[in-house]
């Protein structure tokens, strides 16, 4: 139920339908919203500009939807390992994230499946917030190798 601790991979033969996937804890700073934005060309005040939120109605500048997204797929690569590869994500955006607030990248296995040559996993994915609210629902489809050929 864990990954291989040489090389860090996890297997089909390890993944069970219900299993968590271990908690990926984010805490993106302002410096990261702004390195972001300029990343994705994303300049909306909303990301960065503190008065700005606050006019809005927030009380801090979000999070980018596309970095949460990149969050839950560095919460499936990071369990799958090397060897393993992320076929689709599917992602919807209920809540907002703030930044410096802890933000958690969960997931759990609902599927698993073989097409062809592949062993595949369908995982539900999702971000709470600290009062364990889900900002973030999605799903994953996840290629895993299998430990024997």
């Amino acid at each position: 139920m864990c990954n291989d601790t040489l090389t860090g991979q996890l297997y089909d033969e390890d993944v069970q339908v219900g299993m968590t996937i271990p908690t990926l804890e984010k805490r993106p700073d302002l410096q990261q919203l702004v390195m972001y934005a300029s990343a994705s060309e994303d300049y909306h005040e909303i990301h960065y500009d503190q008065d700005f939120a606050r006019k809005q109605g927030f009380p801090k500048p979000i999070v980018q939807g596309a970095l949460k997204s990149g969050f839950l797929a560095q919460l499936i690569t990071d369990w799958v390992g090397d060897g393993g590869r992320l076929w689709k994500l599917e992602i919807q955006y209920r809540k907002p994230d703030f930044h410096g607030e802890p933000m958690y990248c969960m997931g759990k296995v609902i599927s698993k499946y073989v097409d062809g040559d592949h062993y595949l996993v369908e995982c539900d994915v999702w971000i709470e917030n600290s009062s364990g609210e889900k900002t973030v629902f999605g799903t994953a489809i996840v290629g895993i190798p299998p430990k024997t050929s």
